[in-house]
């Protein structure tokens, strides 16, 4: 009799140690935040082709250099190689589409805008995943893009073409999400994190050509562009050392601390802060996302 495959099982901590959970996912949304606030700095610069080639390779050349000697060809073993392909290339637009609209958007109104993905999650889980949609999660999902009006309305001073890039991005990002879900209950967590790494490289690599007109940075600007690389594999590091700790329903309601985070920086660095049209819209996203989870949470 043939061996059966084995399903790779990850271990769960969750009940033992919420806290844990917690505190490594506020240290995930800070790193993200970093991530944006420092991209959307050297972005005033630098061409955004070259920071997300930056952004992804090296956690691709860390990741390899530190995992490659214990999981050899393991670590790039999988069955699902398509999915995965396709999830890093989805997470690589959203890399483009975010630092792209970031540029000419403050720091809290667009992350106000990119984080409508919950909703677009939910909305897109029936199709995609065969969840069940109710008439409670339209109409939260319609409360939220009301928020996104609110933030990009038509009288505002918000270009329209960073603020299409950013929902763009929010589009993209759910279906990343709605990947993450498909190959979570059999994939290793190092070999989609690699994969995210080295197909983002890949790809970005492709917009170098495009980068070439502009300046090469400085030591200290160089510095920041490694450091791109740097949150975001720590973020990521650390929201799947969250996932080990405490369950999603705890973890997804504490994403909107990213933008507080957002709006810090945001006013630290640039000087901005948000008015009082994209606060609302901002906390009528929120309160939509939260409900929405909430409403998941029960089912």
């Amino acid at each position: 009799m043939a061996p059966t495959r084995r399903t790779p099982v990850i271990p769960h901590a969750e009940r033992r140690h919420p806290l844990i959970g917690v505190g490594l996912m506020l240290a995930a949304l800070f790193c993200f935040a970093v991530l944006d606030t420092t991209g959307k700095f050297l972005s005033q610069r630098y061409p955004v082709g070259m920071l997300v080639w930056a952004r992804y390779l090296v956690p691709a050349i860390v990741l390899g250099a530190v995992l490659w000697p214990r999981m050899r060809r393991n670590l790039l073993v999988t069955p699902r190689w398509r999915l995965q392909v396709f999830r890093a290339a989805l997470l690589a637009g959203v890399s483009f589409l975010i630092m792209g609209g970031l540029q000419r958007i403050p720091m809290a109104e667009g992350t106000s805008l990119f984080f409508i993905t919950p909703l677009i999650v939910t909305l897109l889980a029936g199709p995609v995943l065969g969840e069940r949609i109710t008439a409670a999660n339209w109409m939260l999902a319609l409360f939220g893009f009301s928020g996104v009006l609110l933030i990009a309305r038509p009288d505002g001073n918000l270009p329209l073409l960073p603020v299409c890039m950013l929902l763009g991005g929010s589009l993209l990002y759910a279906l990343y999400q709605l990947a993450t879900r498909m190959l979570a209950p059999t994939e290793r967590p190092l070999t989609t994190l690699y994969y995210t790494a080295l197909v983002g490289a890949a790809l970005s690599t492709l917009a170098l050509p495009a980068s070439a007109h502009g300046t090469m940075p400085g030591w200290r600007d160089g510095l920041l562009v490694i450091s791109l690389g740097v949150s975001g594999m720590a973020g990521h590091f650390l929201l799947i050392r969250a996932m080990a700790f405490a369950p999603a329903s705890v973890l997804s309601p504490l994403i909107y601390v990213q933008l507080v985070w957002a709006t810090l920086m945001g006013w630290w660095v640039f000087g901005d802060l948000p008015g009082p049209s994209a606060v609302g819209g901002a906390a009528l996203i929120v309160s939509c996302g939260l409900a929405s989870a909430w409403l998941a949470h029960r089912r």
